[in-house]
């Protein structure tokens, strides 16, 4: 799978599904099924069964998987959801920037 558009600790906006136009911070990104999991999106009910981790059996409310095209990165500078683009510096390191401002995504 090519590089991902977001990573680990990213605001992301929902912009596609029933969650759309919701925000949240990108827990994991799940490059082999590119999936990505948002907190407190698309949260999933998972019936849990005791074991010797989890004593507590029951109904789990967690988050569940969305597909990654159903999330675009909200720009720290415009604050909206924009397309990234890559920008390679001087010394070779790629850069993610915002399509809408222009303005650099990772921290150098």
């Amino acid at each position: 799978m090519a590089d991902v558009h977001v990573r680990k600790g990213d605001t992301v906006a929902v912009i596609a599904g029933r969650e759309r136009g919701k925000r949240g911070k990108v827990l994991a990104v799940l490059r082999d099924k590119g999936r990505v999991l948002v907190e407190r999106v698309n949260m999933i009910k998972r019936h849990q069964r005791p074991t010797q981790r989890a004593r507590q059996g029951g109904i789990i409310e967690r988050e569940g998987a969305m597909h990654l095209s159903n999330v675009l990165l909200v720009c720290g500078r415009c604050d909206r959801p924009a397309r990234t683009g890559v920008k390679i510096l001087a010394d070779g390191r790629k850069m993610r920037v915002c399509k809408r401002c222009g303005e650099s995504i990772d921290k150098e």
